[in-house]
C-alpha cells in the first residue's frame, strides 16, 4: 500500500502535468525580426480581430531616458524590438542601456548602462536610438551582444554584467582594425548585430551629416562570440585587388567612407548566407568624386556567414546620389509560385526560396536566395550611369514628380502646389539633382536640402584637393549640413 505523503505527491504531479499540458508552450521572440530570416512571424492566434478590441494593459515600463546636460545629450524615439527568451524580456533603451524586465510582470530585474552618452551626442539625426540586442547560447549560459557606437559588449543574462572572457573585459572597441583610422565618434551602431553558430556579425552607422575624407566606412565583421577576437571583415568598399575595385574611379576607394549597412541584416541559417542591405557611399546627394557605379553602394549582398566571402550583390541604384538605399532588413520566405518565364510556366528556383528587399525608391524587389538573379532594365537619366528600372504593376503610385499630379482637392490649392513645384527641377525616378533643386515624392524632406547653397557647399567640402585641417591631422572633422530623421 502506497503511504498517503506519496499519494499526495503523485496526485500534485499528475494535476501540474495536466495543467501543463492545458497551457500552450511559451512562445519566445529570440531574434529582432522573430527569427533570423526576419520574416516577424509568430503562430500564436489567440489574439484576432474579433478580441483585440478586448485587449487591457496588463503592465507597463518606461525607459526613463532624458536629456543630459553634463553631457549635452538628448535621447531619441524609443525604437527597441525586445527579446523574450526563457520569460524574461531584454530591452535597450535609446542611450542603449540593458535592461532585463519580468515578461509577466514588468518587474526590472537587472540593467546594464554602457554609458554611451559620455561621448557626447552622436553625430546624426535621430539622436540617440538603439532597435534590440541579439542573443547567444554558450553550454547553456545565455549571452547577450549589445553594439554600442563603437564598442561591442558581451552581458551575462542571469547578472547583466559583462562576461570577463570576452574582448576586454566583456568590450571590443569597433573603431580599431578598420580599412583606415577613424574618429570613433563618429561610428554609430542603431540596429542589432546577427548570430551565426559561434560568429557575431554586424555593420555599422554613419550620419550622413559627415562629409570628409576619409570618415568612417561601412566594414561588415565578424567575430568570435567567446573571445571577441575579429574573424573576418568584408569591404563593402572594394579595396585595391578586391571584387568590384574597379566600379570606383580615379582612386576614390581611397578616401571615401560610409557604404555602411545601419538597418537590420538578416540570416539563412540551414545554408550559412547572410543578407546585407548597404547603404550610399559618402555623401548621398554629390558623387563628383567618387566617379562609377561604386559597388557595394546601395546594394543588397549575399555573404558566407562563416567566411565574409561575397556570395553575390544585387546594385539597387548605380553611383546613388538620390538616398535611395534599403532602410529595413531582407525578409526571406518560401514561395511555391510559378511565374512566367519567355512564354513557358516553369517552377520557380530553389523550391520558390525568395528573399525580399525594400528600398527608399518606392520597390521592393524579390530575388532567389541561393543566386540572387533579378532581372532590370536599363534607361539612362542625364550623364549618371543607366539604372535598374522595373516593371511596375498596376495600382502602384510611379516614383519620382511631374507637376500634373499635384493635389486636386480644389481647384486654388491646385494651383498653388504648381506654383510651388515650379521652384525645382521635376522628373521621374533617378532625376539628378541639380543647383535649382529638385523636388522627389519619395524623400520629400530631400526639398530643403537640394537647394543651391547646400549642392555648393557639399561640392566645396569633398573636392578631392580640399581635405579638412582636422582630417590631416588624423581623422578629426566637424560635421557639414543637418541630417534629417530616418537613420
Amino acid at each position: 500500500m502506497l503511504r498517503p505523503l506519496l499519494w499526495a505527491s503523485l496526485l500534485a504531479g499528475l494535476a501540474t502535468a495536466f495543467v501543463a499540458a492545458r497551457q500552450p508552450a511559451m512562445q519566445e521572440w529570440p531574434v529582432y525580426g522573430g527569427d533570423p530570416g526576419g520574416t516577424k512571424a509568430s503562430p500564436l492566434a489567440d489574439v484576432n480581430r474579433d478580441n483585440v478590441s478586448g485587449l487591457a494593459i496588463a503592465w507597463e515600463w518606461r525607459p526613463g531616458d532624458a536629456p543630459l546636460e553634463d553631457f549635452g545629450t538628448r535621447p531619441g524615439n524609443f525604437q527597441n524590438t525586445p527579446l523574450m527568451i526563457d520569460n524574461v524580456l531584454y530591452v535597450s533603451t535609446p542611450y542603449n542601456r540593458v535592461v532585463a524586465l519580468d515578461a509577466e510582470t514588468g518587474t526590472e530585474k537587472w540593467s546594464y548602462d554602457p554609458r554611451a552618452y559620455a561621448d557626447g551626442q552622436p553625430p546624426n539625426g535621430t539622436g540617440f536610438v538603439h532597435r534590440g540586442l541579439a542573443a547567444w547560447r554558450d553550454d547553456g549560459k545565455l549571452r547577450l551582444f549589445l553594439n554600442s557606437r563603437y564598442r561591442l559588449i558581451c552581458l551575462d543574462a542571469e547578472t547583466g554584467r559583462p562576461v570577463d572572457a570576452f574582448g576586454d573585459h566583456g568590450v571590443v572597441d569597433l573603431s580599431q582594425n578598420l580599412v583606415w583610422p577613424i574618429e570613433k565618434r563618429h561610428y554609430t551602431q542603431t540596429s542589432p548585430p546577427v548570430v551565426y553558430k559561434d560568429i557575431v556579425i554586424l555593420g555599422n552607422g554613419v550620419g550622413d551629416r559627415l562629409a570628409y575624407r576619409r570618415d568612417p566606412p561601412g566594414d561588415i565583421r565578424g567575430f568570435d562570440a567567446r573571445t571577441g577576437r575579429q574573424l573576418w571583415s568584408f569591404h563593402t568598399i572594394p579595396q585595391r585587388g578586391e571584387f568590384g575595385h574597379e566600379t570606383w574611379q580615379e582612386g576614390s576607394t581611397a578616401y571615401t567612407g560610409h557604404t555602411n549597412a545601419w538597418a537590420p541584416m538578416t540570416l539563412d541559417e540551414t545554408r550559412g548566407l547572410l543578407y546585407v542591405p548597404v547603404g550610399t557611399p559618402s555623401n548621398d546627394l554629390y558623387g563628383g568624386n567618387r566617379i562609377g557605379e561604386g559597388l557595394f553602394g546601395e546594394s543588397l549582398v549575399c555573404l558566407d556567414a562563416a567566411t565574409g566571402r561575397r556570395v553575390w550583390h544585387f546594385q539597387l541604384v548605380h553611383h546613388g546620389i538620390w538616398d535611395y538605399d534599403p532602410p529595413s532588413p531582407p525578409n526571406l520566405g518560401d514561395h511555391h509560385a510559378e511565374r512566367q518565364a519567355r512564354g513557358r510556366r516553369r517552377a520557380a528556383d530553389q523550391a520558390g526560396l525568395r528573399l525580399r528587399v525594400r528600398s527608399r525608391d518606392r520597390h521592393a524587389r524579390v530575388a532567389d536566395r541561393g543566386a540572387g538573379r533579378a532581372t532590370e532594365r536599363r534607361s539612362r537619366r542625364d550623364r549618371l550611369p543607366t539604372q535598374p528600372v522595373y516593371l511596375r504593376a498596376a495600382g502602384v503610385h510611379r516614383a519620382g514628380r511631374v507637376a500634373r499630379r499635384c493635389v486636386r482637392l480644389t481647384p486654388a490649392l491646385r494651383e498653388q502646389a504648381q506654383q510651388a513645384m515650379r521652384q525645382y527641377r521635376l522628373g521621374p525616378l533617378f532625376t539628378p539633382p541639380s543647383l535649382e533643386g529638385n523636388d522627389h515624392a519619395t524623400w520629400q524632406h530631400r526639398r530643403r536640402q537640394l537647394g543651391r547653397r547646400r549642392l555648393r557647399c557639399r561640392a566645396a567640402t569633398l573636392r578631392e584637393d580640399h581635405q579638412p585641417a582636422d582630417d590631416r591631422e588624423g581623422a578629426e572633422a566637424g560635421p557639414v549640413g543637418v541630417e534629417p530623421a530616418g537613420r
